[in-house]
């Protein structure tokens, strides 16, 4: 049985591909509006093919965008109407009780973290997701409950912000600078960057664990993402790493609706 996998992003999309349990392979490409159904098929089927696995017998989707989400219906609708598709959202099961003002506005790629979270770690729990466009960190309580979160500029497009509105200043690789004291233009704008984003997420961290009334000992802190590793590895509050967190979440939503 193969399962297909897809987190549709705002910048990015992650296509994972799953036998059984197991996720034999992702692939990245970036989430182009104007790619039309035919062409999505066409990227995923060559995916597909490049791993040697039978052919897809059931997806399941997660989309932030809803033009995307229009376009990869179609595409379903075209290429696998047979088989079974489940696109998170109302009408299907995450297990996963969202404890906020509107639950309807929350993301589903967040939810799906959560689940993803409570199954694999346990909670309470915080998700760390750095996006390109994003840096959203989420609360999970001991009941496995979703309580909401925070969600701050992503580091591409701060940096791409500054750098357009300053006139002496430009993009820069995100690389950890040789000292917190930059010598020169870009080492600051290096230290400003990476040691400011690590400093934003541990803040935001320790007071959601403040609020969930938990010993910081007993809360697991997630990160995912596939942007800025290097702010990651400056974080202290960081407990684990798990870069496929949101397709292991879709697998386990497949798993509750099959």
């Amino acid at each position: 049985m193969t399962l297909l996998a897809i987190d549709a992003g705002n910048a990015e999309t992650r296509i994972g591909l799953f036998d059984g349990d197991e996720l034999v392979s992702d692939f990245v490409v970036a989430s182009d509006e104007r790619r039309t159904s035919d062409e999505w098929f066409l990227v995923v089927d060559g995916f597909v093919r490049r791993t040697g696995l039978p052919d897809v017998s059931e997806i399941v989707m997660c989309c932030t965008v809803p033009g995307l989400l229009v376009t990869l219906r179609r595409a379903y609708r075209r290429y696998y109407d047979r088989l079974p598709v489940w696109i998170v959202g109302p009408g299907v099961k995450t297990g996963v009780p969202i404890h906020t003002d509107n639950p309807r506005e929350v993301g589903t790629d967040r939810i799906v973290n959560a689940l993803a979270a409570k199954e694999l770690y346990g909670g309470p729990a915080i998700v760390v997701d750095l996006t390109g466009t994003a840096t959203v960190v989420d609360a999970i309580d001991a009941q496995g409950r979703y309580l909401g979160g925070a969600i701050a500029p992503g580091v591409e497009v701060s940096l791409e912000a500054l750098a357009k509105r300053s006139a002496q200043l430009r993009s820069v690789e995100i690389t950890t600078p040789r000292d917190v004291i930059g010598k020169n233009t870009v080492e600051a704008l290096q230290s400003g960057t990476v040691f400011g984003f690590a400093g934003l997420i541990d803040a935001i961290v320790e007071r959601m664990i403040d609020s969930l009334g938990e010993d910081p000992e007993d809360v697991s802190v997630i990160a995912t993402g596939s942007h800025a590793a290097v702010v990651l590895s400056e974080c202290e509050t960081i407990t684990a790493r798990n870069s496929h967190l949101t397709l292991e979440g879709l697998r386990l939503v497949a798993a509750k609706n099959r």
